[in-house]
């Protein structure tokens, strides 16, 4: 099963997630990408709830952006493997910049980002990661986060990092068998 994480302001019907949900219905894979809150603590109690009713068994994370950083805290929670795609490793640092109100990708509707969202991402931050988990997805072109950073903190990750590309990490669906295998 892949459990696909959005990004900041995201959804679970975004193109990458809708991407992915077409090729593991194609595969007779499950798959499951649920919209989640804007609020850290909201979104992370939503997912560990969902986790806690699944068979974890042969379940992998599938974490974007702001979704990767919860993937990071989900996989060494519940031993699980996760890929990160372009990762926010640090975002109580970047989205520190974006306090105020912002629309949802999916509906165009606002909410508030403010001191108290950025600081409750502090306690899902691991500290010493088991390298082993996880599968990075990086761009070098990416405009929002520095792939170096995700390279630094996972060194010993398998890592598939490409020149060019963007923060949506441009041709994603090239690397669906691969992330299906891992």
């Amino acid at each position: 099963m892949i459990l696909y994480i959005h990004g900041y302001g995201g959804h679970g019907l975004g193109v990458k997630s809708s991407m992915m949900r077409e090729y593991c219905k194609s595969q007779n894979i499950p798959f499951l990408a649920p919209s989640l809150s804007y609020i850290p603590d909201l979104a992370i109690q939503t997912l560990e709830e969902i986790l806690e009713n699944l068979d974890r068994e042969n379940l992998t994370l599938v974490g974007s952006s702001l979704g990767g950083f919860y993937s990071i805290y989900l996989a060494h929670k519940y031993n699980l493997k996760a890929v990160l795609i372009n990762p926010s490793i640090y975002p109580y640092e970047t989205l520190l910049l974006t306090k105020g109100h912002f629309p949802h990708y999916y509906d165009g509707s606002t909410f508030e980002w403010n001191d108290k969202h950025i600081n409750s991402l502090f306690k899902y931050e691991v500290k010493e990661c088991k390298d082993e988990l996880f599968l990075l997805l990086l761009q070098k072109g990416d405009e929002t986060l520095d792939y170096s950073k995700a390279m630094t903190k996972f060194p010993k990750a398998k890592m598939i990092i490409e020149e060019g590309g963007s923060h949506s990490f441009d041709g994603f669906e090239r690397h669906f068998k691969t992330i299906v295998s891992f």
